[in-house]
């Protein structure tokens, strides 16, 4: 038998091709790669991958099977559950809680805090307000704190503070942790750390042999110093917890948070055109690909629906849409709270850009496409049909709005 290495020239056209229905197939499974950051991320949606508990990720999709469509019985697993009883120390993690949910920010946040935390520690967050949350005992959290009250609703940084004071009072973290970003936690975490005479250590993305290693020098240089009370953190700063369940008990006060006389006068949000807002920080995203026949109609349903518009790599290819709105791995990685996809069947390029989006949504044709295996919600039919269909929704949402408020 000879050794020499046989080329397969209708294999390479299909995996350069990305509109042939195998074009997906044809892509290498891709287990784990570098963040921005310099950190290794691991896919743990992967098929088959083993997490630190032994637990192995079971395959929904029907692929181990060698059918497209086929779909396996869902098998629901039961994660252990991590208790701590009478926690030695907290780790107290103020969460943005950016519509009311955690965001990826916010999980790296509390991955770190159980490596603070270790055995004997607890993870505490605290969070102000009403919240959409479902989810914090599989994201980290062993107890609960909502502040809740009219003080702390909209811009009141000052506010805030003072309910921090009084559990920095009440339950003495070792340590604090914020995100540092500009959604609140950047701000709010130094105004507490003014308040508490602390020094915090700022833009984290590592903390490792108690030290705190933080970007400097506009990001080109790291600067570590020991392990600080006050962590400011940056994005993938830690894994997220995956593998375990914690109790979320709800905890409160024992004293009433002290209501100041404010500074700042909050004037409510400021309307702001979606289409001004950059990819990579839109939290509602409306993107078409070649499914769309009806650009007009699907432009008229991204503005009924107050979202930024954007297009997968064909359909700015043929020019319905501008470059800067390409998704995916060769355009821009979005981390939308939710994504609706129109007309795409989901190329691997354009999956690895949403990866990170928290709710997806998908219009389509096919039913089988990679598009609907992705999506969190699926409408299956014509494009044209469905948008109309929206907007006439929309329209009368907004009808029984203006009747209700006369």
């Amino acid at each position: 038998m000879s050794d020499i290495i046989r080329r397969d020239p209708r294999a390479e056209w299909i995996a350069r091709n990305r509109l042939h229905p195998l074009h997906a197939a044809m892509q290498p499974a891709q287990h784990s790669w570098m963040g921005p950051n310099g950190v290794i991320r691991k896919n743990l949606h992967g098929i088959g991958f083993i997490g630190p508990n032994g637990i192995k990720r079971i395959d929904r999709s029907g692929a181990q099977q060698g059918g497209a469509t086929k779909r396996s019985a869902a098998v629901e697993v039961q994660l252990p559950l991590h208790q701590v009883p009478t926690p030695a120390f907290y780790i107290s993690v103020v969460p943005d809680m950016v519509g009311g949910r955690l965001s990826s920010h916010d999980r790296d946040l509390l991955g770190l805090a159980h490596q603070l935390a270790g055995k004997d520690g607890a993870v505490l967050a605290v969070v102000f307000g009403e919240h959409k949350e479902s989810a914090f005992a599989t994201a980290g959290v062993d107890r609960l704190l909502v502040l809740e009250g009219d003080q702390f609703s909209g811009y009141a940084p000052e506010q805030r503070v003072q309910g921090l004071r009084a559990v920095d009072n009440q339950f003495s973290p070792r340590h604090w942790l914020l995100p540092d970003s500009r959604s609140g936690g950047g701000e709010l975490g130094r105004r507490f750390a003014a308040a508490l005479g602390e020094r915090p250590a700022t833009r984290v993305w590592q903390v490792k042999d108690q030290e705190c290693i933080g970007r400097a020098g506009a990001g080109l240089q790291d600067l570590a110093r020991p392990v600080a009370r006050l962590i400011l953190a940056a994005v993938e700063c830690a894994e997220p917890v995956s593998e375990t369940r914690h109790e979320a008990l709800p905890v409160e006060l024992s004293t009433a948070v002290v209501r100041s006389l404010s500074r700042i006068e909050d004037l409510g949000a400021v309307a702001v055109d979606p289409a001004a807002i950059p990819m990579a920080e839109a939290e509602f995203i409306f993107s078409g690909g070649n499914g769309v026949k009806d650009w007009g109609l699907f432009h008229r349903t991204a503005e009924d629906l107050g979202a930024t518009e954007g297009a997968s790599r064909v359909a700015v290819d043929d020019g319905f849409m501008a470059r800067d709105r390409q998704v995916g791995a060769s355009g821009t990685w979005v981390t939308a709270r939710v994504y609706v996809a129109v007309g795409i069947s989901g190329a691997i390029q354009h999956l690895q850009g949403i990866g990170a989006c928290d709710k997806v949504v998908a219009i389509n044709l096919d039913p089988g496409c990679d598009m609907i295996k992705r999506a969190d919600l699926s409408v299956i039919g014509e494009s044209a049909e469905i948008l109309q269909a929206l907007i006439d929704a929309i329209a009368v949402y907004r009808n029984d709005a203006k009747r209700d408020a006369a």
